[in-house]
């Protein structure tokens, strides 16, 4: 498997992973799920770490779907180079560092990270068009 599909493997068992934070808040906050729960979908309240939580998932999913149509076409199209390998294996760990940050509230360094994870996809598709 080359470096790219494993950074892909990553930033997808991270993006599967990081509703974890999310449903420990919620039972820690309200318990388990019980039968009136399953019919009435509204959401129940959670402290401000499970919201940030929530959309900390929502933003990873959001990103995965751009980050791995890029590394698949990079593999398509035999396009991998030691640029599209520090690229893949940079975003991953800025979208590690995206979710810590974004779950410990700190100001400015999470924009900053999520910026330059676009900037990561932003040179595999210059990778590509080249």
């Amino acid at each position: 498997m080359t470096p790219e599909l494993t950074y892909l493997a990553y930033v997808a068992m991270l993006t599967a992973a990081l509703w974890i934070p999310y449903v420990i808040s919620q039972v820690m906050t309200n318990g388990f799920l019980r039968p009136i729960n399953y019919s009435d979908p509204t959401p129940r309240a959670v402290p401000l770490l499970g919201q940030r939580a929530h959309r900390a998932y929502l933003n990873a999913v959001e990103t995965f779907g751009p980050f791995a149509a890029l590394v698949i076409i990079i593999q398509l199209t035999t396009k991998s180079n030691a640029v599209t390998v520090f690229l893949c294996t940079a975003f991953f760990w800025l979208r590690l560092a995206h979710a810590v940050v974004y779950l410990m509230a700190v100001p400015y360094v999470r924009t900053l990270v999520f910026t330059l994870g676009f900037f990561c996809e932003l040179g595999l598709f210059w990778q590509i068009m080249e």
